[in-house]
């Protein structure tokens, strides 16, 4: 065993002449390990609601969304669409023609939302009942169109889906639609009953989903659409899939995979997620500068052994390193301590959810988590710059006397 890590951990684990010692070493240990563990804690927490996000989002955004460049609307039956509509890996393809629109129910008031037209495949979707609070996920019965509406447009609106005598008025502005002296007439009214109520996430919950043939009436358009949603099988390489795509579907569109379609939300989560972090650590270099205090009065504590050892022939690489090792030490404990601890809390808390959010949350009722590999390689990483700083400090400081430690003896 290397001279300078023996000495070291003889001086961390037996006892001290002076008790301060042991207070000292003993807060900086605590302060790394509290550090550690709520890195640990706070990166999977985050992981966690990413998860969480692109489950709930994944009900309504697709895989990988193709759009037109400019304009709204595009032709899909073109040789490629036809042919990329055939191909084995895809699990559904949702031609999709949505516009906003006024709506009104009744005599409750009008709410202005975005109805959504989806093409039949939208219902392979075998997560779309989970997101119903009432009725079902119902586009058509018995030849009639029906409406899912999210629970904002219910909210607004008093909608009761069991009242059969009441409809959805769907208002959208006529085309060629010229000036007249009564408003409606610049408007298309389709009537639609509606069939149940889906909650999903606040982005989604003002969209009414109904059949892409109601909203094709509705807008007057025979043949367009305003995007394709593709979902492929599990197991599928959708990077690999969207590349092929970009290659071959021309300059005219785009394709989105989900981060892209929603990527104000991820920024947005990856700057919280990385602002809490840098919180964090600036809180555990603090902790861990605690180890110059300790190993200085270690030094204080030790000097007839530093005087000694050099009579013996240590030079002051030997004096410096054992304490560099013993401040690296007292970090490494601390460090694997904290994330063992935080290992423990994430897991119990992804079995159990025992740290729970307030009442009013619907779609998850326990903070989410989600453990990275790299999540813990970053935290060591991180802790293990920051006491080889503060170690190295402490270090140096222990030869600067040490000529006139050598005279007092």
């Amino acid at each position: 065993m290397n001279t300078s890590i023996y000495i070291a951990k003889r001086y961390l684990f037996s006892r001290k002449k002076v008790h301060a010692i042991n207070i000292i070493s003993g807060v900086s240990m605590l302060g790394v390990f509290i550090g550690s563990a709520a890195l640990v804690i706070v990166l999977s927490v985050y992981n966690g609601f990413e998860k969480v996000i692109l489950s709930l989002y994944s009900n309504f955004t697709p895989e990988l969304k193709i759009e037109p460049r400019q304009g709204k609307t595009f032709d899909p039956n073109t040789p490629y669409f036809n042919a990329l509509h055939r191909d084995a890996k895809l699990f559904s393809f949702t031609e999709v023609l949505q516009e906003n629109a006024l709506i009104r129910y009744g005599q409750t008031g009008q709410f202005i939302g975005t109805v959504r037209g989806v093409s039949d495949e939208f219902l392979r979707n075998k997560q779309l009942d989970s997101t119903i609070e009432k009725g079902s996920f119902t586009l058509k019965n018995d030849g009639r169109f029906m409406a899912v509406i999210g629970v904002n447009v219910q909210s607004k609106l008093s909608v009761n889906i069991h009242d059969q005598l009441s409809s959805l008025q769907v208002y959208s502005p006529r085309r060629n639609a010229s000036s007249s002296a009564d408003p409606l007439s610049e408007f298309e009214v389709k009537y639609i009953y509606p069939s149940g109520i889906f909650n999903i996430q606040q982005d989604f919950n003002s969209l009414i989903i109904v059949p892409i043939d109601f909203m094709r009436d509705l807008l007057n358009e025979p043949k367009n659409i305003s995007a394709i949603d593709l979902n492929y099988k599990e197991g599928t390489d959708l990077k690999a899939v969207q590349r092929d795509i970009e290659d071959k579907i021309g300059s005219m569109f785009i394709i989105k995979n989900r981060f892209e379609q929603n990527a104000d939300l991820y920024k947005t989560l990856n700057y919280e997620r990385w602002s809490i972090f840098m919180i964090l650590t600036f809180v555990l270099i603090i902790a861990t500068f605690n180890i110059i205090g300790s190993l200085t009065m270690l030094v204080m504590d030790k000097q007839q052994d530093i005087a000694i050892l050099t009579s013996l022939g240590a030079d002051k690489q030997l004096i410096q390193g054992i304490f560099f090792f013993e401040g690296m030490m007292i970090s490494f404990i601390g460090c694997i301590a904290g994330v063992i601890v935080g290992l423990i809390f994430c897991v119990l808390q992804e079995q159990f959810g025992f740290v729970k959010f307030g009442d009013n949350m619907t779609a998850i009722d326990a903070y989410p988590v989600a453990l990275k590999f790299t999540d813990f390689i970053l935290v060591f990483l991180t802790v293990s710059g920051i006491a080889a700083i503060a170690s190295g400090i402490s270090a140096r400081l222990s030869i600067k006397r040490l000529g006139e430690i050598k005279e007092d003896l």
